[in-house]
């Protein structure tokens, strides 16, 4: 795979197929999905008439989501950002959705650097699974920004959530054993 900070692009056929570029194949919009929960950026382009469909798409892949039950944005927001487009200019809300984003962002990767400096903390027993923990959890709430949506209730996908679930379990009763044993 390409550099990450290079979107990605994908090409648009007449067929309406989406042909990745960096791996001379078809993909879907569930795959756009993954590339952009892995971190990666993408553009859309229509093969023949060159426009960006880059934004049609991530909408799609959104409404998608959100008609399998996967509901991320509450209804309350979705009446804002319908508001918004009724507001000349579009009004404030596409630079206050790009700040807060930003923000959340920011502040998870400040959270994560807190977390790797060295510290006391960091020399506890069972610190890298409470790391790890803590990493699966940043991961998951900021799912369907930064990487993590987790598909469609596929089985496969399912199980492997319970697994990690599972693991997170097990490596929490660890933690509190440890940290009983310590006092």
């Amino acid at each position: 795979m390409a550099d990450k900070d290079t979107p990605l692009l994908i090409k648009r056929y007449a067929s309406r197929r989406l042909y990745n570029t960096e791996t001379s194949d078809y993909v879907t919009l569930e795959d756009i999905a993954g590339f952009i929960r892995d971190g990666r950026e993408v553009q859309i382009i229509d093969l023949k008439s060159g426009d960006d469909l880059t934004r049609q798409y991530l909408l799609q892949i959104i409404a998608e989501h959100e008609s399998r039950g996967e509901n991320v944005l509450p209804v309350t927001v979705l009446n804002d950002l319908v508001r918004s487009y009724m507001v000349p200019g579009g009004g404030v809300m596409p630079q206050f959705l790009q700040t807060s984003f930003d923000m959340l962002r920011d502040s998870q990767s400040k959270m994560m650097e807190n977390m790797n400096a060295m510290n006391p903390i960091a020399q506890m027993p069972g610190f890298e699974a409470m790391k790890a923990q803590q990493e699966a959890f940043l991961k998951a709430m900021t799912g369907g920004f930064s990487g993590g949506w987790t598909g469609g209730g596929e089985e496969g996908e399912a199980a492997e959530g319970e697994e990690d679930l599972t693991s997170i379990k097990r490596q929490l009763a660890e933690l509190q054993d440890k940290l009983s044993k310590m006092s």
